[in-house]
């Protein structure tokens, strides 16, 4: 009898104390700021090699997505409501809107709401299979339902814990790309000066 109870309790706690989408959703939703260090390693079909890069990420809830590559060269991108900025190295800025470019637009859009965990988006454009994998742990297997992305990916996996750590894309031409992320930092929880002037272009 104290066997049962006692594996009852167990799995009333483990029931209790798993992780599900929603929980996710708002755990990221009270984060205003995140700053991180990022690893890519991508392999494409035909390349003996895979490509890495390196560098830091910035998710700022109100502003949007600053994304700078540092290895193997310079290269920055900022994601924002209504625009779309890349610069290379030294060069000038390209700027692509909603209009110049809906279909890469709605990829933004669809970025932010991974790093976001914006259920309303996911659900709009993927199915989804969330699995809590303890101590706190999860993981979220999106299939796009809706194209252009159908056309572009197989599947997208999201894994994380308090924060994103690690994004897997399987794209339809066989290529696979990892992201990783580490040394979150959520503080201070606003920006600072410097960091604002990043979305300044």
């Amino acid at each position: 009898m104290k066997k049962l109870l006692l594996t009852a309790a167990l799995l009333i706690s483990s029931a209790a104390s798993a992780v599900t989408l929603d929980d996710v959703q708002q755990r990221f939703a009270a984060q205003q700021v995140v700053r991180a260090a990022f690893q890519q390693e991508r392999q494409i079909s035909g390349m003996a090699q895979p490509l890495h890069s390196s560098g830091e990420v910035l998710i700022a809830k109100s502003k949007g997505l600053w994304w700078q590559q540092q290895h193997p060269f310079p290269m920055t991108l900022i994601l924002d409501d209504s625009h779309m900025v890349q610069v290379m190295g030294s060069q000038a800025p390209q700027i692509i809107t909603a209009d110049s470019n809906p279909q890469m637009f709605q990829f933004n859009h669809l970025l932010r709401a991974l790093f976001q965990a914006d259920r309303k988006v996911l659900d709009e454009n993927f199915t989804s299979e969330f699995t809590d994998l303890g101590k706190g742990q999860w993981q979220l297997v999106l299939t796009p339902t809706t194209t252009p992305l159908d056309k572009l990916f197989s599947t997208i996996t999201l894994q994380g814990e308090k924060f994103l750590n690690r994004i897997e894309l399987n794209d339809k031409q066989g290529d696979f790309t990892e992201i990783t992320f580490s040394k979150h930092r959520p503080e201070p929880g606003k920006l600072t000066r410097e960091e604002q002037q990043r979305f300044v272009f």
